[in-house]
């Protein structure tokens, strides 16, 4: 496939897709890939300077590297190591070469994520060393474009394309990749919920109605322990193991602790996130904080001021079970949220 086939096939999928939120892709991440190198070595067609046509051969390399959400774009750097392989190249004078070569470098990454999609274009500085029968080696500016779908909350595909020049001495090496790769994501961010537009009602003039004092609404059983300043907890079954993505049936009891602070605006929240003892202690007190991290998250998208909660990380310290049974370590993988009330609150609530 001709390099511009290539760039025309990739860039047409890149603008077939819309810019969303880029929280499904942020972290840090590490990968493999494989496909196909295509090079050449332009030089003055002598013998001290030979001209080596353009072959094909298999490819191979590694990346890791980090994202950051950037107000719906996505930032990225990422260090890449690919190998490519001998083939067996004509020369002007008349000759054959075989040769591969191997190019390292560091790139920056500027994506444009939509849902588990992420177009991107790359940037960055490598390193083009010859092997086999070739030598030498070279730099240059390493430029890309590529594709990536989030299939697992832990796991994306990418199909790329990227090309590197560099001289040496009177030479000029080339080298374009076309590759797909698998990548691990280390963590599984948050996704805020989707916010459903309602209708204003129409409102219709009638003739005013006798005032009767209103019925007071029933108190939840969760307004009613925040307001006994105990804990809410959300337990083991609303977050999947290793991960501070909130389930779908955590919305329940996350909503009415929402409509308790707005019921009670002096209030403040203490959110705490906890694990079992799987995994280290270093692991799990980065899981605890993003596991209370996105409860605060959800609250704050609910409507609840951002500087009225408070959200911390305890790891594992704090068990409520125990950790040699798998019931026991559910129980210990919660949030629990807990209220703090001025006095005044707490005397006109209980009046």
């Amino acid at each position: 496939m001709k390099k511009s086939t290539m760039t025309i096939a990739l860039a047409a999928a890149l603008l077939s897709i819309s810019t969303a939120h880029a929280s499904e892709f942020s972290g840090g991440w590490i990968g493999g890939k494989i496909g196909s190198n295509r090079s050449d070595i332009a030089g003055a067609a002598t013998v001290a300077l030979p001209t080596v046509s353009a072959k094909s051969a298999d490819t191979y390399g590694f990346e890791a590297g980090y994202n950051w959400d950037m107000s719906g774009f996505l930032l990225g750097v990422d260090g890449f190591a690919d190998f490519n392989q001998k083939a067996t190249h004509d020369t002007v004078p008349a000759g054959t070469v075989n040769y591969g070569s191997d190019v390292y470098g560091l790139d920056m990454k500027l994506g444009l994520p939509s849902g588990n999609w992420l177009p991107y274009a790359k940037l960055g500085y490598g390193s083009i060393r010859a092997t086999g029968a070739a030598t030498g080696s070279a730099n240059g500016a390493h430029l890309g474009l590529g594709v990536e779908y989030k299939f697992a909350p832990h796991w994306s595909v990418a199909g790329e394309y990227t090309t590197i020049s560099g001289k040496n001495g009177g030479q000029k090496l080339n080298n374009d990749n076309l590759t797909i790769g698998i990548n691990y994501y280390f963590d599984s961010p948050y996704v805020a919920p989707a916010v459903v537009a309602v209708a204003a009602p129409v409102v219709v003039k009638q003739e005013p109605a006798p005032v009767v004092a209103p019925k007071p609404a029933p108190v939840s059983e969760t307004c009613k322990t925040l307001l006994e300043e105990k804990p809410v907890t959300l337990k083991g079954t609303n977050f999947d193991f290793d991960s501070a993505k909130l389930r779908p049936a955590a919305s329940a009891k996350l909503n009415e602790v929402a409509e308790f602070a707005a019921a009670y605006p002096d209030a403040k929240l203490d959110v705490s996130g906890h694990t079992c003892s799987l995994g280290s202690d270093a692991y799990n007190q980065k899981l605890s904080e993003r596991r209370a991290a996105s409860v605060k998250a959800y609250l704050v998208n609910k409507g609840v001021a951002e500087d009225r909660i408070v959200s911390e990380g305890y790891g594992e310290t704090r068990p409520v079970a125990d950790n040699k049974t798998k019931a026991g370590r559910e129980d210990n993988r919660r949030v629990e949220i807990r209220s703090v009330i001025k006095e005044q609150t707490r005397v006109r609530v209980i009046q």
